[in-house]
């Protein structure tokens, strides 16, 4: 009996300690790891704070040599170099179009709040007439944590050399356009 009962507490003994082995190597679902890669990619984006400009109010003109102007801002979004250039056409030039078409010598300006180092911007472009303005494009540098630039657009208005333009209200659309 005594080597029945050895028998049996060694049996016992070696069920546990089996048992044990197996529950060791096993892992615990509840401490199972896993890892995702997550990726993702960001286009170049250009894009205006607003669709338009508001509208650039130039003081009235009372008199044959005044040069009036007015300027407004619209901040334009990106994350990329981009380059901004104009329309060049009679759709830029202040026209009185509703009586005699008679036209005033028109000018615009472009400047940025920064410069392209430390932030976002570019270099201002100065006086010009709007058949000439912006034909060669203006950079605009983006500078990394700086994605937006303030775009100031001043628009001048004068009577050309020994002419006096015809009483009335003249009106003109100029249209930036940013590229990258």
């Amino acid at each position: 009996m005594k080597m029945l009962t050895r028998r049996i507490v060694l049996l016992i003994g070696l069920v546990l300690l089996i048992d044990a082995n197996v529950a060791m190597a096993a892992p615990d679902p509840a401490f199972d790891a896993a890892t995702a890669a997550v990726t993702v990619t960001v286009d170049e984006i250009i894009e205006w704070h607003a669709a338009n400009f508001a509208t650039i109010a130039i003081a009235n003109i009372t008199n044959r040599g005044d040069t009036p102007s007015a300027s407004q801002s619209l901040v334009l979004y990106t994350n990329c170099d981009l380059d901004i250039t104009a329309t060049n056409t009679t759709a830029a030039q202040l026209i009185e179009r509703v009586t005699s078409n008679d036209t005033l010598v028109t000018e615009y300006k472009l400047e940025y709040d920064g410069d392209g180092d430390p932030d976002t911007g570019g270099a201002t472009v100065d006086w010009a007439e709007y058949d000439d303005f912006l034909v060669v494009p203006s950079a605009v540098t983006h500078v990394t944590l700086d994605g937006a630039v303030n775009v100031t657009l001043s628009a001048r208005a004068s009577n050309a050399t020994g002419t006096l333009a015809d009483a009335g209200n003249y009106t003109a659309t100029q249209t930036l356009t940013a590229t990258f």
